[in-house]
């Protein structure tokens, strides 16, 4: 029977994104997955194999990354040192061929799990260059004239930014999530997950401030979930009881530890500027 992806005690997972990965997997299409950075969607892939427990590969791309460097390249530059020495491996060409990363996935002896990370970094033709491969799961080593077929179609999972517009030939190949920002309820479940234990009223009071930061209009970035993490964290290791988050004082609008959450100096003026306006108002 085939093992379905449920989530991992390190990882909550919404039923709807249960359904997209299981859905991809069942058939066999890579999984596009897009979200506000920080939602998880690069550990998406790591709890996915986690969970199968199947190999991670994984190939974080660039913007100077080529769709050639997933299959292969040809080191000449190290053939021709070694002809210069006069070294006996340079007579055979297969020495020099450098595998890449799907290249491991397709050799992989069992179903790996194959994160490429972040593809609109790369140049926009990135995608289109890899569809055949994707496709028939195999491809030609022109220097060797051999065939890589993949033992075992690895599942794969491709996340995105929204950095560039991906083309649609590629869209079409792949089953498409998007990963909403979570809930207050969800997020709650997410930190109880990396916390066990944590105040309930720590919590509580994290939330409510967390959750009103990004509802500030004119924010450039919003806190993430990754970065409300970190801010719990801290809170806990400073021992801030939860009273000190409620920013009952206008001169409290800014939170303590905020450099954990605001992650530009425009955003930490917009909150300085909003407290100076609070208090003038509350005089």
């Amino acid at each position: 029977m085939r093992k379905r992806f449920e989530g991992t005690d390190s990882y909550v997972a919404t039923e709807d994104l249960m359904v997209a990965v299981n859905a991809a997997i069942a058939l066999e299409r890579p999984l596009l997955i897009k979200g506000e950075p920080g939602t998880g969607k690069t550990i998406l892939a790591h709890e996915i194999a986690a969970a199968l427990g199947v190999p991670l590969i994984q190939w974080h791309i660039k913007s100077t990354t080529k769709a050639q460097q997933g299959l292969y390249e040809y080191d000449a530059v190290a053939r021709l040192r070694d002809s210069q020495l006069g070294e006996a491996r340079v007579h055979d060409i297969a020495n020099y061929i450098v595998r890449g990363r799907l290249w491991e996935a397709f050799t992989c002896d069992v179903r790996p799990v194959l994160l490429i990370d972040e593809v609109d970094k790369a140049d926009i033709e990135f995608p289109n260059d890899l569809l055949l491969e994707l496709d028939r799961m195999e491809f030609h080593v022109y220097e060797t004239k051999e065939t890589i077929l993949a033992r075992n179609r690895p599942i794969v999972v491709i996340t995105s930014n929204n950095e560039k517009e991906l083309p649609d030939a590629f869209l079409r190949r792949c089953f498409f999530h998007y990963i909403r920002f979570p809930d207050r309820e969800t997020m709650q479940r997410i930190v109880e997950v990396h916390y066990p234990g944590i105040q309930k009223r720590l919590v509580h009071e994290a939330l409510t401030v967390f959750f009103e930061m990004r509802e500030v209009p004119g924010l450039k970035k919003k806190p993430s979930t990754s970065e409300l993490l970190d801010w719990i964290k801290l809170l806990m290791i400073e021992n801030l009881p939860p009273e000190v988050l409620r920013a009952t004082d206008a001169r409290a609008l800014i939170p303590p530890l905020h450099g954990a959450l605001l992650k530009n100096e425009q955003d930490v003026h917009l909150f300085e500027r909003l407290a100076f306006i609070n208090r003038r108002e509350g005089r």
